[in-house]
């Protein structure tokens, strides 16, 4: 499990990479100045959570507990729904998604409450 979580961490850090990159030179000019803004924010979340996902797959390397793969999985979850929903917001200006977003914030603080379960207790 370790491997698992340490390697998606490395993925959504390196697609964070990319895309942020993208925001940066792709999206000026194509988007109000607003939505480049949130494009951002779902950069900054995804590779806050990607690094979150090494710090799990760290801890579960030093069997913290069960509790941590729950808080991965929270974690993977709130990149593809909040990541992506601000993504696809941008992208294809359909703003209904917005209304999505905050599931997957609720997902990043689940896991992030689970990692601390996981770090005081060892569950």
């Amino acid at each position: 499990m370790p491997r698992l979580f340490v390697g998606l961490g490395a993925i959504a850090a390196l697609i964070g990479v990319a895309l942020g990159a993208f925001g940066a030179h792709g999206l000026e000019g194509r988007v109000s100045p607003e939505r480049v803004e949130t494009f951002r924010t779902g950069v900054a979340y995804q590779m806050y959570h990607a690094l979150a996902l090494l710090v799990v797959g760290w801890a579960a390397a030093q069997g913290w507990g069960p509790s941590l793969h729950w808080a991965g999985y929270c974690f993977v979850t709130g990149i593809v729904i909040f990541s992506g929903s601000l993504y696809v917001l941008v992208l294809s200006d359909t703003g209904w998604l917005g209304a999505i977003t905050p599931l997957g914030g609720v997902a990043f603080i689940a896991g992030w409450a689970l990692l601390a379960w996981a770090a005081f207790t060892g569950g």
